[in-house]
């Protein structure tokens, strides 16, 4: 009995053992099914992450790879403008009227103008200090206002901001040493540049006209002439890196700038300077409120010798007048100022119109003598009351008491209105029109500025016998004074009409 039992409880016990066993190995295999899903899904997961790595890949390189090798390219390569030097300017004696000089422009980047430092607190409060030290200094070298300055130097918005245009030397120097004795260097540029200058000031203002900070011609022969003065600009390319510090070793492309090429001007200094002194004592003595013109030119050839105008300006200060307090000035509006600036910087040669008067009757006395409808010196042709009556409208003559029997010498020299009514009428206005025409009136003389006008002449049919008679001795049309000195110019020479000449290229 004993012995059954133990060997039933040895059954039992092996039967034991072996569902644990099963149970064991059961549970076993079902780690190793899980680790295995587990260990699927990861290589699942691995292969998407390495395929969605080879798409991106795919994408940099092939259908964004020339824009992104084109930024990168402009990222690590900086362009700096060598500026040329501008043609300088002579008059027919050589004395340079206007020339340029070497300057220099400073300018800064404000994003290198930082202290790093592992505490970001302490960076942007040392940054903010050293962009205030910065932006005092360069206020005070330069005569700057501060806040302005200190907002360009803290800018986050631009890469670059120019501090100071056409800066002279002594400036330059200053800057430099401070840098020296600050050791402060990254984000302040220095770079060539050059400056308009006009030696003398005032002298044929109206005529040579300036050019604005970029160097470029904004007014007179400086305008007209721009792209033969200019020049080409040359440029420096070379490599930088991320802080825009230049990488040293590297290859680097140089290309010279072209200086403009020089101008000589038919202008003689000492003569123009004559000419604006006696214009300025006439216009000051009779009061002209709008000013006067002069023109001195050389029949044989048509070179201007001298063209003055006033007021005039100092070429090296354009944008500030000087025929008007500073006082008055400010009491000016801005398009008040702006209109003033302009009539002063007009060259009243060829942009204002006026009766040329008495004058005239040279032009009138040429076309009569040409068609043989008057003699020089024969007597009694014409005849002055001291008026004349056309068309029931009474012109008066200068001398209202008369000047009696003439001729046409003698009315030129009396200037005498009647007898020049009397002259055109004989002539007539279709053989005037075609004079007028041949003596340039209706058209402008060509002249190597800007802003040239032409003459205002009444249409052909409109022309009746009182328009007629105006217009034979001067008024009631009106021309340019470079036309008028033209056209008489060539009867001085012997009725050949000379092309205007002010310059020619060197």
């Amino acid at each position: 009995m004993a012995k059954n039992n133990n060997q039933k409880q040895k059954r039992n016990y092996h039967t034991n053992i072996s569902h644990k066993t099963k149970q064991a190995e059961a549970n076993q295999g079902n780690k190793t099914a899980s680790r295995s899903k587990r260990l699927q899904l990861i290589m699942l997961l691995f292969f998407a992450v390495l395929l969605l790595l080879i798409i991106r890949l795919g994408w940099l390189q092939i259908v964004q790879g020339a824009d992104l090798k084109e930024a990168m390219h402009n990222q690590l390569t900086t362009n700096r403008i060598i500026s040329p030097k501008r043609g300088t300017i002579y008059d027919a004696t050589g004395k340079a009227l206007a020339r340029s000089a070497q300057v220099d422009t400073v300018s800064i980047n404000p994003s290198r103008i930082i202290v790093n430092n592992k505490d970001e607190e302490v960076a942007k409060i040392k940054t903010q200090a050293l962009k205030e030290k910065v932006a005092k200094a360069l206020s005070d070298i330069f005569e700057l206002d501060y806040k302005e300055t200190l907002k360009k130097v803290s800018s986050e918005t631009s890469s670059v901001e120019t501090i100071a245009r056409k800066v002279e030397k002594d400036k330059i120097d200053k800057l430099k040493e401070w840098m020296e004795e600050t050791e402060i260097y990254a984000g302040i540029n220095i770079d060539e540049d050059t400056k308009r200058y006009y030696p003398y000031n005032n002298l044929a203002s109206n005529l040579i006209g300036f050019c604005g900070t970029d160097n470029q011609g904004l007014e007179g022969l400086e305008a007209k002439w721009d792209d033969v003065l200019t020049g080409t600009p040359g440029k420096i390319i070379s490599s930088q890196d991320a802080v825009q510090d230049l990488i040293p070793d590297q290859e680097q492309t140089y290309i010279a700038a072209q200086n403009g090429n020089d101008i000589t001007l038919t202008i003689d200094a000492n003569i123009q300077s004559i000419a604006e002194r006696y214009l300025k004592q006439a216009c000051q003595e009779n009061k002209c409120q709008d000013g006067g013109n002069v023109i001195i030119m050389n029949p044989s050839n048509g070179d201007i010798l001298a063209m003055a105008t006033y007021p005039d300006y100092n070429l090296n200060t354009p944008f500030t007048p000087t025929n008007i307090t500073s006082k008055d000035w400010k009491k000016l509006s801005s398009e008040d100022q702006s209109n003033t600036l302009q009539t002063i910087w007009n060259n009243r040669a060829i942009t204002s119109t006026y009766e040329p008067g008495s004058v005239f009757k040279i032009i009138t006395a040429a076309a009569a003598l040409e068609e043989n409808l008057a003699t020089a010196d024969k007597k009694n042709v014409f005849s002055c009351k001291g008026y004349e009556e056309v068309s029931g409208i009474q012109i008066d003559c200068s001398d209202t008491s008369g000047h009696g029997p003439q001729s046409l010498r003698d009315a030129l020299r009396n200037s005498c209105n009647p007898a020049f009514i009397q002259l055109g009428k004989k002539i007539g206005a279709a053989t005037l029109y075609r004079y007028y025409d041949a003596f340039g009136f209706f058209k402008t003389t060509n002249f190597a500025s800007i802003g040239e006008r032409s003459g205002y002449f009444w249409d052909l049919n409109d022309v009746g016998p009182v328009e007629l008679a105006t217009m034979s001795f001067g008024q009631r049309f009106r021309v340019t004074p470079l036309q008028m000195i033209t056209a008489v110019s060539s009867v001085a020479n012997g009725g050949v009409l000379m092309r205007t000449k002010n310059c020619k290229r060197n």
